[in-house]
């Protein structure tokens, strides 16, 4: 007899259908939500902070070489000199010995004759 006094209740499991995610409420459920956001945009913070120090790292590399690169540059430019330098006093001790009688060759057996 259904008077309206009584209410029925199932004993039938409806989560069932639902499944795992009936064990939450909705306001649960959006915390959840929430916290996966917060859980991604840390991750999304590590990642960009792991990219802004790999991209720092790069740049300082590449000044690096770049600063190695103008001292090889430099160094070339030194060795050319020191050549041209090193050409110029050969050929002036060249020129000074072939001017000394101190360096002329001597024919030994015209002069024992």
């Amino acid at each position: 007899m259904d008077d309206g006094t009584f209410t029925t209740i199932s004993l039938a499991d409806d989560s069932a259908d639902r499944g795992p995610a009936a064990l939450y409420t909705q306001q649960e459920d959006e915390l959840f939500i929430m916290n996966c956001d917060i859980d991604g945009d840390l991750e999304n913070q590590v990642e960009m902070e792991e990219k802004t120090r790999l991209i720092n790292q790069v740049l300082e590399l590449q000044h690096t070489l770049e600063d190695l690169s103008a001292r090889v540059d430099a160094v070339k430019e030194e060795n050319l000199k020191l050549k041209s330098e090193n050409q110029v006093l050969g050929q002036y001790i060249e020129n000074l010995m072939s001017a000394s009688s101190v360096f002329q060759t001597t024919d030994t057996k015209s002069k024992r004759k």
